[in-house]
Formats: structure tokens, sequence, C-alpha cells
């Protein structure tokens, strides 16, 4: 039997064509390019960083290096130099914000291009790549070396105006439903160190989470909730690390791949490497050599995950620049380039520890500065005013006073202690060559990896951050807030005889006595209140 094709219309044809070229609007869900996305921070790793640690390792290729496609631009929305929150939070979200906001709108938008923002709409929080992914279905990660209500992995799983504000973050995140979390930051969870005295470990293991403390625990795990806490704050640089008792970055990334790839709806994972920052902050070459390289070994475990996968995409971006680091300082001026690639490296190569490591072996009255720093650090020229600043430096400073004594005998300059505005190296893995290239503005990562998931983060932020007065005045109901325990403020509403009750940062609501489980948490970002948009039909 022959069949008859019927003729499809010239300008169906041309439509077709125009729709699979141009990408989907930002905001609007499209159909799934991939199931899963890795996204790997190196926090503050700047290119002379990456071409310093891949001559360290003899000038072979970094794992990330076949993954370069473009640049990034890092502005906050106030300012040229970008701080940690902001700028992951544009990595997350797909805004700018401003300086210690983590995933709520800036209220300043004044760097060239942006738009203001609306009145009312300053500090609003707004959805996160993750969040989104977990309302879709899909099982989420975190990884960082830093603790991890730290700036960058609060940004994608909590929602404050203020960067240091711990306690909020870290409950936030215990409530927010994310699958596996490992870094350090035990501390931060322990009753005693928090002001509304809450036991978030016992929060932790209520909730079914297998909690480890131990790089064995942790690759011994079955369970497909894991929660990796391996160290009270920061873990090691990874120089320093004892593998006994922390993993490695690249071990925990592939813990997590682990688990989070049995999920039948993929997965989003975030991989930080914090502590590349750290170093750069400092002004130590040799941890920031460490960290990097640590790092490299963790994209190589996600990039060979993926190319077997077949349908993950891997991206790589740093945040932000920090420390001006060069190779190359006021010494080389004259003479830059006579100098052999030994004269950069060698000192470095020396130096067995970073300087934080450095500190750990130095004795109660550091009466041997000189025997540490040449075993240890591979200095054995001290001059008397290094010895005199080596003695003299405050606990947990150290790194900071040896970073630049290594670094004038290996001709690596700096320009400051702080972050720097210039772009970032783009890297992306994609089974299908979709990836971002030329230069871009960070909110393009969040919109990529949005298009690349089928997700639509502005009806995320919809369903999850409803102002709270508002809404339920709206329906006729009474709102107020029971802060008859300061650290454990309650947001109640009542109407008639009913009575729904949302304990601030968690994702639980009491309606009238029952303890329901909420799809998001309940947000105070200082000046109003959200829920989400599900709580409203608790009410009649």
């Amino acid at each position: 039997m022959t069949r008859t094709m019927k003729r499809v219309p010239a300008f169906l044809v041309l439509l077709l064509l125009l729709l699979s070229t141009f990408p989907f609007p930002a905001g609007a869900a499209s159909i799934p390019a991939v199931k899963n996305v890795i996204l790997m921070i190196p926090d503050g790793m700047s290119i002379d960083g990456t071409t310093l640690a891949r001559w360290y390792k003899g000038g072979t290729p970094l794992a990330m290096d076949e993954m370069a496609c473009g640049l990034v631009r890092t502005y906050s929305s106030d300012a040229a130099i970008a701080d940690s929150a902001p700028a992951a939070t544009a990595y997350s979200t797909g805004f700018k914000s401003h300086t210690g906001y983590l995933a709520v709108l800036p209220d300043v938008a004044s760097m060239p291009g942006l738009q203001p923002i609306a009145r009312g709409d300053e500090k609003k929080p707004v959805a996160t790549i993750l969040e989104a992914a977990r309302l879709a279905g899909k099982a989420t990660g975190l990884v960082a070396t830093s603790e991890i209500p730290h700036a960058t992995p609060a940004a994608f799983s909590s929602h404050c105006p203020n960067r240091n504000n711990y306690d909020d973050i870290l409950e936030q995140m215990v409530y927010s439903g994310i699958d596996v979390v490992l870094a350090g930051g035990s501390k931060f969870l322990e009753p005693t160190t928090r002001k509304d005295k809450e036991d978030l470990i016992k929060v932790i293991k209520e909730q079914g989470y297998d909690y480890v403390t131990t790089p064995d625990a942790m690759n011994k795990s079955a369970s497909s909730k894991i929660w990796g806490m391996f160290a009270p704050k920061d873990l090691s640089y990874d120089f320093d690390r004892d593998p006994t008792t922390q993993p490695s970055l690249a071990e925990m990334t592939a813990k997590a791949i682990e688990v989070l790839s049995k999920d039948n709806d993929g997965f989003f994972l975030m991989v930080e490497g914090s502590k590349i920052d750290w170093a750069a902050h400092a002004n130590d070459p040799v941890g920031v050599i460490s960290d990097i390289l640590a790092f490299d070994n963790a994209v190589k475990v996600a990039l060979d995950f993926a190319k077997k996968d077949k349908n993950t995409v891997v991206i790589v971006v740093s945040d932000h620049g920090n420390g001006g680091i060069t190779i190359g300082d006021r010494g080389t001026t004259r003479n830059y380039d006579q100098l052999p690639l030994s004269a950069f490296i060698e000192p470095l190569k020396r130096a067995k520890l970073t300087g934080e490591g450095v500190e750990k072996k130095l004795n109660a009255d550091r009466s041997n500065i000189k025997e540490v720093m040449a075993t240890y650090y591979g200095i054995t020229d001290l001059t008397d005013s290094e010895l005199k600043a080596i003695k003299e430096a405050k606990p947990g400073t150290l790194n900071s006073v040896v970073g630049p004594m290594i670094s004038v005998r290996a001709h690596i300059g700096w320009t400051t202690g702080g972050h720097t505005g210039e772009d970032v190296v783009l890297y992306v893995y994609s089974p299908t060559g979709d990836r971002p290239t030329g230069v871009i503005e960070n909110t393009d990562i969040a919109k990529y990896m949005e298009r690349l998931l089928g997700l639509n983060l502005a009806e995320t932020t919809k369903k999850l951050f409803v102002p709270v007065r508002a809404a339920f005045e709206a329906k006729g109901a009474t709102v107020q807030w029971n802060t008859a325990d300061p650290n454990n403020p309650v947001v109640v509403v009542t109407k008639g005889n009913d009575t729904l009750r949302f304990p601030v940062n968690k994702n639980l609501a009491e309606v009238n006595g029952k303890l329901v489980k909420m799809n998001g948490v309940t947000v105070f970002n200082g000046v109003r209140t959200f829920v989400p948009q599900e709580a409203l039909d608790f009410l009649n």
C-alpha cells in the first residue's frame, strides 16, 4: 500500500527552522536538553592562577582546558568588583545582587545597563536553579571545601540579605530537601553555637539523612540522602589534608554523582573549590596551586562521568578573580623574557604545605620557625624582619604572612588582598555541543542551566515566595508575629476557627495543630515574610 505525503506549507517549515535556531526566552520552560547539570565553581580563581597550576604540574593540560569556550562578566548590581554572595546569586538565580545578599534581589541596581529595582521588590527572595530542579523532581546536591553555610553554597540553598547570618542560612539549608551535602561546618549545626539552640544534626538524622563525618563512612554509605561534615569549620587545603579524616574534593564529587545519578529524573549538583579564594586573599600561591589542582581533579571526575553518561552538561566557571595574581612581578620588569620557567616554579615546588599548614607545624613559642619554614615551605634564607613577622603573626593569619614571602622568591605578583573585577574563563562540556561562547553575563549561566533542564525560574519564584501578609489578609485573615522566643520567630495566621503557624526558616506549617511539610521554607528578608504558594491552600 502506498502512502501519500501531504506537502508542508513553506511558511511552517521556515517557522520550525527559526524556532530551532533561537534560544527559548529567559523564564520560559523549554524541552529539556539534558537530564543533569554539574556546575563547578573554583571560587576566586583567576587565569594566572590556572596558568601557574598548569606549569606546576609540568605543563600538561588541566582537565578543564578542553572545555574553555568563553568569558564571563562578574560585576554585581552596584559594584565593578563582586563579593562572593551576589556573584553566586547571579549563577543560582539569574539576577545580579548586592554585596552580602544571597538569592534575594538587590536594593540598588546602579551598574550600566541594569534596570532599577521595582519599588517593593528590594531584598525579595528569588528561586534558585537548585530549588527549581528539586521541584521538578530532580535530585540535588552541594559540595564545598568551606563550611557549608559559606556564601557560594548558601546562594543556591537559602535566601538572606546577610551572608554572615549562618544561623538562618544553615537552618534553611537543613529544611530545604537537598539530597547530598558534603563539606565542612559541623560546629554551626550544634546547639551550643546557635542562638536558637536548635540541634540541627539531630534534625538532619530525623529527616532520614545518613550523617557521616569520615571519608570511610562517606564511601560506605548506601543511602540516597547523605549529609557529610568533615570538619568543624572549613576543610584543609589539599596539600595539607589528612586523607584519613577528610575526603578530597574529587572524592566528594564522585560520591555525590554516584548518589544523585540514581535518580531517574536527573540531578543538579553544585561543586565549589572554596579555598582557592581564601589562598588568593592571603596572597599564598602555594595554597592557590594546591586547591586549583584539587579542583581540577574534581573536574576530571565530573567530565569522565558526563562523557560516559552522554546526558550531562558540566559547567566550570569562577565567580570572580582575586588577588590580582601574576606570573612576574616588579622584580622581573627588565628581565621577564630572560627568566627560565624554573625561576617561578622551583621555589614553589620546595613547599610541601600551604601557609595554613605551616602554622600547624610551629610550636607554642614559635622557636622552631627556621626549621619549619625550611622543611615545609622551602625557604632557608629568612630575613630578621620575616622571622619577626612570623613570630608575631596572630593565630589563623600565617598564610597571609608567609604567602608573600614565597611569592617574592618565585616572582609571583599580587595587586591586592581582595577580589578583582576582570572577566573569568567559562568552561563547558555539552554532549550536544550546545554551549555559550563569547563574552556573556554571569546571569546568563543561570538562564543557560534553566533552558538545559527545561525549568522555569520565574514560575518557581511564584510558587515558593508569596508575601504572607498581603496574601492572607486578602483572604480575610489576620497575620501576626510570635516572638516569644526571638531566636525562633513564628508567623501566626488566624481566620475564624483556623490557626496556621509558620516557623521562620523551616519548610513546616502547623495547620490547626497538625504538622504539615511544605515544598519550600518560610523566609524573612528583614522587612517582609514569604511562604510557598501552597500555604494559602491551608486556609479556607
